[in-house]
């Protein structure tokens, strides 16, 4: 009786067919690879889901970086992707940030057309374990998919000086939003993640059992505090600061 091989589920997600289809095909031919295809973002999600309820989750999620970016373009499925009704278009970094969001041991790698230092930054800090260029050799990504589940992270030589640089600007700006964050008092704190999670003035009100004209007061302070003129800023300043969204089901 043969020793079974533990065997590498992957799931690649693009919007482009062709190169679907071409790299599922290479990919399947490994021996130890089973492999997936999404055309879309969301699609990727029903895939994901659907493989955790079975109890057969994927290892290792190949994102195109430029996932949904071409306007008026339909994301079609390369073989076995799910349907692509649904939910709108879902970018690359998105929807890896929503993976790990979700707290799962997936690795993802994205897969880019071109170098480019701040996307592959922030590629890195919304969870994703590398960043290979379309165009490689199907052997070099083979080694990042097997390193990638090594718990390795896996950069392009020529991008390492620029996402260096990149991440070490986003730590210094995130410190400088954290110490504006700190400022303000809890109220107007639980205001701030009301505000990241998109929620208006009546909602916050309603939420927090305040009057409107109490909620407008701690917005205006809170913008004030940040040094910020628009609560676009605000959200994109606490964001930065590591604040997340209040949780949009009922305060008990």
């Amino acid at each position: 009786m043969g020793v079974s091989v533990a065997r590498i589920r992957v799931l690649v997600v693009d919007d482009h067919r062709i190169f679907a289809e071409s790299l599922a095909a290479a990919l399947a031919a490994e021996p130890d690879v089973d492999v997936s295809a999404a055309g879309s973002g969301p699609a990727a999600l029903r895939c994901l889901e659907r493989a955790a309820a079975e109890g057969r989750r994927y290892d290792v999620m190949l994102v195109d970086a430029d996932l949904g970016v071409l306007s008026g373009s339909r994301a079609v499925p390369a073989p076995r992707a799910a349907p692509e009704d649904g939910p709108g278009p879902v970018d690359g970094i998105s929807l890896v940030a929503g993976v790990r969001s979700g707290q799962s041991p997936l690795r993802t790698v994205v897969l880019a057309e071109r170098d480019d230092p701040r996307r592959a930054a922030a590629a890195l800090q919304a969870g994703a374990s590398g960043w290979v260029a379309k165009d490689c050799s199907l052997q070099r990504l083979l080694t990042v998919i097997r390193g990638v589940l090594r718990d390795e992270t896996h950069l392009p030589p020529a991008l390492l000086t620029g996402v260096l640089r990149e991440l070490t600007a986003a730590r210094r700006h995130r410190t400088e939003s954290e110490q504006l964050v700190e400022s303000l008092t809890p109220r107007e704190r639980e205001v701030l993640r009301c505000m990241v999670a998109g929620l208006g003035r009546k909602a916050v009100a309603e939420r927090l059992f305040l009057s409107p004209h109490t909620v407008r007061t701690h917005m205006q302070n809170v913008l004030g505090k940040l040094g910020v003129h628009s609560t676009l800023a605000a959200v994109a300043l606490a964001r930065r600061a590591g604040v997340g969204p209040a949780p949009l089901s009922p305060v008990p």
